[in-house]
């Protein structure tokens, strides 16, 4: 199950449209997929903040199916390190990048057998969350 390169790891889609359309749209893509946004974190406005000038636009998405999480964390508490999925949008190249860990590489880190079914499962919504969003 793990992938050879960083690349293989992620789910990465890209789109012309615009930074802030895809960022506004996240909430109702997760929505028709029984996903919730549980946090945002905007990177650029952090660092900001604390004083680090960061010139691109990068918004981090926490999303999560309780179901799906209860029923990895019945198998494993450790994979409460892994939650909740991560959805990361940013530009890159004149282009909006959205980018997420592959759930099935990330529970293939723990001692959790029978969660595989839910990996794939969080895989292929996570993957038509993205599609949706640059659709």
């Amino acid at each position: 199950m793990n992938a050879n390169t960083p690349a293989d790891r992620l789910i990465k889609r890209s789109t012309t449209k615009p930074f802030a359309e895809v960022c506004a749209g996240v909430e109702d893509a997760c929505k028709a997929n029984k996903f919730g946004l549980i946090g945002v974190v905007d990177l650029q406005a952090k660092m900001a903040a604390k004083g680090v000038a960061f010139d691109r636009p990068c918004t981090v998405f926490e999303v999560c199916n309780p179901q799906k999480a209860k029923g990895v964390l019945t198998a494993n508490m450790d994979i409460a390190t892994a939650l909740p999925c991560r959805l990361a949008i940013y530009t890159e190249e004149g282009k909006t990048v959205l980018s997420t860990m592959k759930p099935t590489e990330m529970l293939g880190m723990y001692d959790a057998p029978g969660v595989e079914a839910e990996a794939e499962d969080v895989e292929a919504t996570m993957t038509a969350i993205m599609d949706a969003l640059v659709a």
